[in-house]
């Protein structure tokens, strides 16, 4: 038997792995968070009406919301990593949902951008501290247990836009918000509580990590700092590469429902139609996102681009209901395998020392790209009086994410 460094027998595995419970704490978490995000767009049109914002003005608090995000990543990136994610998570949970509490009451820009854009961008920060908890209980199935932690997302996405339709129709738009943000508020900070760092604060060891690499007398793979990991050139291909996936999923995320009404169809079609891509953000994640385990992350995340792009050149030439549900599905499809890929393969790329705040500074990649895709969108329809060329630049977003996926070096790409 092989002996840990102090002579006893290193961590057993027993028969129930904790690591499952943080997957399920992490999958509850996102449908909350997201699932109200993600309901903008619904309320896009009740909210910018009633006040008189243009477009771009309301897409702008929108954009905001992500700008903040990726700035506070970094920080609880670093703080995830330190203390762990009940901390972090109980403290995101709480801003979120007084967000959106705060939101119910908004009655103008200034409070849209600082309820939503500040408060709840900051609140909402939960991807990277969750994500890279993920990843340090699971060595073996990582891309599956991340695709079914972050479908959270997906069922968030499909349900949020339909419930928050539905509370908007029956109440009002400030209705919606005041229950969902409570739902935030009680919810996520109650699954935070079963959340752990990592295995060792409960005896285990990570899933497919049977004795630890130090107790096999094995050196432990090399873990980069974030200094070092900023100094590499697949860093920021990496986060260029979460940029245009932003970019081009968050142009559709929040103008996809005003374009289908703008077209004739009823608000309710146009929030099944939001929640198509939660749908096929779901199958995604899992269905597709777990090949990450068996064809490397890489090449995984190169399938994603593909679909959303293929999708987003469907969506330039249909006007039929049933093909706008086409499109969602594929292009949630897409977007879901690449979301679950970025954790992995920034683990595969630069380790476990520092992951929550590499992958939270990567993530100003990705903050920038959801930054800009709506609030470019809105402005270019205020000129135009057309989503086309908006949508026609969320395609060459995808392509572009495609050509850096393609240089990033395989040889630092480690399993």
């Amino acid at each position: 038997m092989l002996l840990a460094p102090s002579g006893q027998p290193p961590p057993t595995r027993p028969r129930f792995f904790y690591g499952y419970i943080i997957v399920a704490a992490t999958f509850l978490t996102m449908v909350l968070t997201h699932g109200v995000r993600y309901s903008f767009g619904v309320f896009f049109k009740p909210m910018s009406e009633e006040f008189d914002w243009t477009r771009a003005v309301t897409s702008g608090a929108f954009s905001l919301s992500w700008i903040v995000e990726g700035l506070v990543s970094i920080i609880v990136g670093h703080v995830n990593d330190r203390w762990g994610p009940r901390v972090t998570i109980s403290v995101l949970g709480f801003l979120a949902g007084v967000s959106y509490l705060l939101m119910s009451q908004a009655s103008a820009v200034w409070q849209l951008y600082l309820f939503i854009g500040v408060i709840g961008g900051a609140g909402n920060s939960t991807f990277t501290p969750l994500t890279s908890t993920i990843t340090r209980w699971f060595r073996r199935r990582r891309s599956l247990m991340t695709g079914f932690g972050i479908a959270g997302i997906g069922i968030g996405s499909l349900a949020g836009p339909l419930l928050a339709n539905a509370l908007i129709l029956s109440a009002s738009w400030q209705t919606a918000y005041m229950i969902l943000g409570g739902a935030v508020l009680v919810v996520v900070v109650l699954a935070a509580q079963f959340l752990k760092k990592d295995p060792a604060q409960v005896g285990q060891v990570p899933l497919g990590e049977e004795v630890l690499p130090a107790q096999a007398g094995q050196p432990l793979p090399r873990a980069f700092t974030l200094h070092e990991a900023i100094h590499t050139r697949q860093f920021w291909l990496f986060s260029g590469m979460m940029a245009c996936l932003a970019f081009s999923f968050f142009v559709l995320s929040v103008h996809l429902a005003p374009y289908a009404t703008d077209l004739g169809m009823t608000p309710a079609t146009a929030a099944a139609i939001l929640a198509m891509v939660g749908v096929g953000g779901v199958v995604g994640r899992i269905a597709l996102g777990s090949i990450g385990d068996r064809i490397g992350n890489k090449w995984a995340f190169t399938l994603g681009f593909v679909f959303m792009t293929l999708s987003l050149l469907w969506l330039l030439a249909t006007r039929e209901v049933w093909g706008f549900y086409v499109f969602a599905f594929f292009f949630g499809l897409g977007y879901g395998n690449s979301a679950t890929q970025e954790s992995p393969l920034c683990a595969a790329l630069f380790g476990l020392r520092s992951h929550g705040v590499i992958f939270g500074a990567a993530s100003i990649g990705f903050t920038i790209g959801a930054a800009l895709g709506p609030l470019v969108a809105g402005y270019i329809f205020d000129v135009s009086r057309s989503y086309i060329p908006a949508f026609a630049a969320a395609a060459g977003a995808g392509a572009l994410g495609f050509v850096l996926n393609a240089l990033l070096p395989l040889k630092h790409v480690r399993a």
